[in-house]
């Protein structure tokens, strides 16, 4: 009987010993330790951010208007220049052969005129005198004092004096002609000697120089470029020019605030607006493959103030703000997960009934159920907010994307508590998953 007991004890003992070893392995590992964040009010401000170039509003390129030898060049790249001020020369001496030849052919022309209109004159004086005797010879034929013959002759100098006559004039109004051509070609000669002085048309910087005295200067066709003797920037307005992607460019509008930092001027930010934005997406450089080169558009910023140190072509950032909200709920940006949820047909969320045992982390995620009539999954944005140690999955309507968080319109409320790290366990945890809160990453 003795012997009894102790054998009930002893499976008593192993019993209880049995229950406490199962409750502890399935709790050693239940809830895995989460970094937590209280959901409150914040400021936000939507950037888009994008690299370019610093530029001129306005810049020249100064190219030859007519061909020849530069033998004067009087400034170096650097250089500050005025506008109307002197830049180079090029030799004027055939062009100035051209003047003085067409001056010449333009005297010759107009002497010739002088000498064809005194002919038409004295053409006039003929015919006259002709028409005078035809008169005479008329008269005499009508007394019967005269010839058949003389009369006729009469009448045919009448009418060879006023074909000379004709000929004549249409002689001066061809010489007009011709001197108003040479006067045209003698202005189009003055005009290109002009054009052998080049002036600066704006107040600036040299930027670029790419000639030297004693070369010549070649002028531009239609299928070939001409020399770009001197680029000259205004460096008084200075904008810059970046390449925004496409994603973004439907949040850019004209007028935007942005911040602009410049890689050569550190630890300093200029303010900006921007001020244009391209129709058409920027074509890739030649030889670059259209499949792998990315779809940008340009976007210009005008500077608000003037930058002494800056030159054309410095490579800068512009941070544009495209949206600005105040005192919204806001949600760290890596608590932000994506799950399949599963609708009804009046588009209202399906939710499971939760597990009688909390998954452990070493657990795979149960696949997901079939689906009934009228039932549809849909990916959805959402946090997982910690209630009681469990984690729920909570869908959110977002709106705009600061720099760490997401603007809020509807699913949180200041206080709740969502995971923020860490990152895998954000990934992978679902609906119900048990968690320990981390205090030092609260």
């Amino acid at each position: 009987m003795k012997g009894k007991k102790i054998l009930i004890a002893l499976g008593v003992i192993a019993l209880l010993g049995a229950v406490a070893a199962a409750n502890f392995y399935f709790k050693k590992d239940v809830g895995v330790t989460v970094a937590v964040e209280g959901i409150k009010t914040r400021d936000l401000e939507a950037i888009v951010s994008a690299s370019g170039k610093i530029q001129p509003k306005r810049l020249v390129n100064m190219s030859a208007d007519t061909s020849g030898r530069v033998v004067d060049l009087a400034v170096n790249e650097g250089d500050k220049v005025t506008r109307g001020q002197f830049l180079l020369q090029i030799d004027p001496k055939s062009l100035r052969t051209r003047v003085d030849s067409g001056s010449a052919s333009l005297e010759a022309a107009e002497g010739s005129l002088d000498q064809q209109r005194q002919a038409v004159e004295t053409a006039r004086v003929q015919l006259d005198q002709t028409q005078k005797n035809a008169a005479r010879q008329r008269d005499l034929w009508n007394q019967q004092l005269t010839t058949r013959e003389t009369l006729e002759r009469a009448e045919n100098d009448v009418r060879a004096a006023e074909s000379q006559l004709r000929e004549r004039e249409k002689q001066v109004t061809s010489q007009a002609a011709r001197i108003n051509q040479e006067r045209a070609s003698l202005e189009s000669a003055r005009y290109d000697l002009s054009k052998v002085r080049i002036e600066s048309p704006i107040d600036g910087i040299v930027t670029r120089r790419n000639i030297q005295e004693g070369e010549t200067a070649v002028i531009g066709t239609m299928n070939n470029a001409g020399t770009v003797l001197l680029t000259l920037a205004d460096m008084s307005v200075i904008q810059a020019e970046v390449e925004v992607d496409e994603t973004n460019i439907p949040n850019v509008s004209l007028g935007q605030q942005a911040k602009i930092t410049i890689d050569a001027l550190p630890d300093r930010t200029f303010k900006g607006h921007v001020t244009e934005i391209g129709n058409s997406p920027i074509q890739p450089a030649a030889g670059s493959s259209q499949s792998t080169q990315a779809t940008n558009f340009k976007v210009v910023v005008m500077l608000d103030e003037q930058i002494p140190d800056v030159r054309p072509g410095f490579t800068c950032t512009a941070d544009i703000t495209t949206a600005v909200r105040q005192g919204v709920v806001a949600v760290p940006i890596p608590a932000v997960a994506v799950r399949e949820l599963i609708y009804d047909a009046q588009n209202q969320i399906v939710k499971d009934p939760r597990p009688t045992r909390p998954r452990r982390p070493s657990e795979p995620v149960p696949p997901p159920r079939e689906l009934t009539p009228g039932e549809t999954r849909k990916e959805t944005e959402g946090v997982f907010v910690v209630r009681n140690g469990l984690v729920e999955f909570v869908p959110v309507k977002l709106g705009i994307s600061g720099d760490k968080y997401f603007e809020v319109l509807s699913g949180l409320k200041a206080g709740d508590e969502v995971v923020t790290g860490p990152y895998n366990s954000v990934r992978s945890m679902a609906e119900g998953d048990p968690v320990k809160v981390d205090p030092q990453k609260r």
